[in-house]
């Protein structure tokens, strides 16, 4: 059993990025080569230097949908992420202040969007239901609300109507497409169009799969033990085609290089009997050390919260040998923090070669 004091760090609080830089592509690159226990400081502007012909990069062109309502409840403002449609009324979501969300209770948005509390669900959830449904809901969201940022990026009320079109733009990848994620896959935040043009004049080809984030991706871990925790579902789809090219890569034994966790657990879910599978399918793999990768080669990946389920893939990722990936996570976390890379969704990126 592996202990989830393992994954803890400190991280100096001006470390964490409040806003993404002007360009996409200016942020830092910590290339880390495994075998060699090695770490090369970068930008991501030159991540195609450390691809090559033949590679094939997964990304996931999941769209977030502007999930994150700011209502009123008896005068006080209600911070509202929804987490999953349940029907065309009706919105499972996560509160703040939690305590002032009783069921029976009435929350009023703007333009003229009302939601009454029906039910409290596992892990604090609620069930919303609204006074609008169907597409008539679904636009009115999309009119009303905001980028579902994490909420160590801390955008009060004021702040968060201030820069709503800022975010609803950065807090998105540039090729994001079907709409359904609650949270953006932050290693794809950094490409843009030039940058994704020079991976395919190296002969790599960049195929697209989805995953729709959900609220399992960021729920935090609780239990001592590690094994314990209970990941959620999240759904995704790998078109035929998409699936056809990567079996033939690892039929040739080219590389999978995944943008993102989120991609990682899509493919390694679809692997079955040394065959990746298409279609559209839903996951609750929980990677950790110890994990045993079957289609990805390479990531790309963010840097994450400590004792969350992203840093131990990562570091399941590191080293088939649970003890040595742990230990070369942290020393390329703890080179990151001296050089003062930015961390979390708006911050810099890691390549795992």
């Amino acid at each position: 059993m592996i202990d989830l004091s393992l994954f803890d760090y400190n991280l100096p609080k001006e470390l964490i990025a409040r806003f993404p830089l002007p360009d996409r592509d200016q942020s830092r690159l910590l290339i880390l080569i495994r075998r060699e226990c090695k770490i090369i400081h970068s930008h991501f502007r030159n991540l195609p230097e450390y691809l090559k012909e033949g590679d094939l990069l997964i990304i996931n062109n999941s769209k977030v949908i502007p999930a994150r309502l700011i209502g009123s409840l008896n005068g006080s403002f209600i911070d509202c992420l929804l987490t999953k449609k349940i029907n065309e009324d009706t919105w499972e979501g996560i509160f703040h202040p939690a305590r002032k969300v009783k069921t029976g209770k009435k929350i009023k948005f703007s333009e003229g969007l009302e939601g009454e509390i029906i039910r409290i669900n596992d892990y604090g959830k609620r069930l919303i239901q609204f006074n609008r449904k169907g597409n008539d809901l679904i636009n009115l969201i999309r009119k009303i609300g905001f980028a579902p940022l994490p909420p160590y990026i801390k955008r009060k009320n004021e702040e968060a109507i201030k820069y709503k079109e800022f975010d609803l733009n950065r807090y998105q990848t540039i090729y994001a497409k079907e709409e359904g994620s609650i949270a953006a896959p932050t290693a794809g935040l950094h490409f843009t169009p030039k940058v994704i043009d020079k991976i395919k004049e190296k002969g790599v080809e960049v195929l697209e799969i989805t995953l729709h984030v959900g609220e399992a991706t960021f729920r935090p871990v609780k239990t001592k033990k590690i094994e314990e925790h209970k990941m959620g579902e999240e759904y995704f789809h790998i078109k035929e085609e998409v699936a056809n090219k990567i079996n033939l890569a690892k039929k040739d034994k080219r590389r999978i290089i995944a943008v993102g966790t989120t991609t990682v657990r899509a493919l390694e879910s679809a692997w079955k009997d040394n065959y990746l599978e298409p279609g559209f399918n839903k996951t609750e793999l929980f990677i950790y050390p110890g994990y045993k990768f079957k289609v990805v080669d390479a990531l790309l990946t963010n840097f994450h919260l400590p004792k969350s389920t992203l840093l131990m893939l990562v570091s399941a990722f590191a080293s088939q040998n649970p003890e040595e990936g742990i230990k070369l996570i942290k020393k390329a976390y703890k080179e990151a923090i001296k050089r003062k890379y930015r961390f979390y969704s708006y911050g810099d990126c890691m390549l795992i070669l």
